[in-house]
């Protein structure tokens, strides 16, 4: 499983540099929007951790903000599209989430993760990690595929039971496929509560400016959950 999303990132980087940020409306007038939505707009003397950064579009936008940044990937390809994308001025690493993170205890006031705890099955050891190295009070920001939207697209059998998905991502020509994991709501509740304290649930709808750049998009994405976002912040007991 780790192996396959590695390769499949891997090529996926190409895609992610070039076109993702600019063709793909599910990232550029949902996702991103209501992620960042939910961050000051002054982010100066906050130290984040973008865990699972990709191509390192919210490494760019917290930097813009002000932050100071730390950002890592498992895949070598997406850390290197990072790296291009803002030079020396985030600190980016390739690691592996299921892994000790490289970092002191209380380091970050800020944990976002974007689309990237489904690739995982395990999310214990992950917060476990996170709450380590966020400061207290520290807040943790991600987001997942939504539980309800893949059981139905999937077809799945039983919403309740966690399993290994599998889609076919055509990106640049290419078809490659891409491996996930789903999980129930109450799954995704009960991991985050177990470590944190649940500050909001948010189901998010399209930017207005998406009904105009792309009708069909826009009205999927408003009759139809595709993400779901959590915001928590690090119990200190």
């Amino acid at each position: 499983m780790k192996k396959q999303v590695i390769e499949s990132f891997n090529q996926l980087s190409v895609a992610y540099e070039n076109t993702v940020d600019h063709e793909s409306p599910y990232n550029t007038h949902y996702e991103r929007p209501a992620m960042m939505l939910e961050l000051e707009k002054n982010l100066e003397n906050y130290q984040i951790l973008d865990a699972g950064c990709a191509a390192g579009w919210y490494t760019d936008a917290l930097l813009k903000r002000g932050a100071a940044v730390t950002a890592i990937d498992i895949s070598l390809s997406m850390v290197e599209a990072a790296k291009r994308r803002v030079g020396n001025k985030a600190n980016i690493l390739c690691h592996d989430l299921e892994e000790t993170l490289p970092f002191q205890n209380e380091t970050f006031h800020i944990i976002i993760s974007s689309l990237t705890l489904h690739y995982i099955k395990d999310w214990d050891s992950v917060f476990t990690e996170f709450k380590r190295v966020l400061k207290p009070n520290g807040i943790l920001l991600f987001s997942v595929h939504h539980p309800f939207s893949d059981y139905t697209i999937f077809k799945s059998e039983n919403y309740f039971s966690k399993e290994l998905l599998s889609d076919l991502w055509t990106k640049a020509g290419k078809d490659i496929e891409v491996v996930f994991y789903r999980r129930p709501l109450l799954e995704i509740i009960q991991s985050t509560v177990n470590h944190f304290t649940l500050s909001s649930l948010i189901e998010p709808q399209p930017i207005p400016e998406l009904k105009n750049i792309n009708p069909k998009a826009y009205l999927t994405l408003s009759r139809e959950p595709r993400f779901l976002m959590i915001k928590a912040v690090k119990n200190n007991g």
